[in-house]
């Protein structure tokens, strides 16, 4: 039997606290993502193997993270950069924001992420 890899029961605690206490950006962006705002439907907060993304697009196989600044230490770029390894290992598409740019430009975040989802109608009618 395959080794479950999504919804770990083990990280569920820690899941469910971090849906309830969202960063501002993260509530921000949700907002934009929720209830297939982009054309699918995105999670937030979902575990995939040892690892919780904060939102996770089943459809296409795309993760989207923020970042703040506890990022640009060395210790986290070494476990973002692990981390991302084993993702894309998985053959996932991990996009990275800045929580500046989440909250700065909002619009341009949301572009980029679409840059990564084909039309909804072109999968519908078999083109992607």
């Amino acid at each position: 039997m395959p080794r479950r890899i999504h919804t770990s029961k083990a990280l569920a605690e820690r899941r469910n606290e971090l849906r309830n206490n969202p960063t501002p950006e993260e509530k921000l962006l949700w907002q934009s993502l929720k209830n297939s705002g982009l054309g699918y439907k995105f999670r937030r907060q979902h575990s995939i193997g040892p690892y919780i993304v904060d939102f996770y697009c089943p459809k296409q196989r795309l993760i989207i993270e923020l970042d703040g600044a506890p990022h640009r230490e060395l210790e986290a770029r070494d476990y973002d950069q692990t981390r991302n390894k084993y993702l894309r290992d998985l053959e996932y598409t991990v996009l990275r924001f800045w929580n500046s740019e989440v909250t700065s430009n909002l619009p341009k975040v949301l572009a980029k992420i679409k840059n990564h989802l084909p039309a909804p109608s072109l999968i519908k009618e078999g083109v992607a």
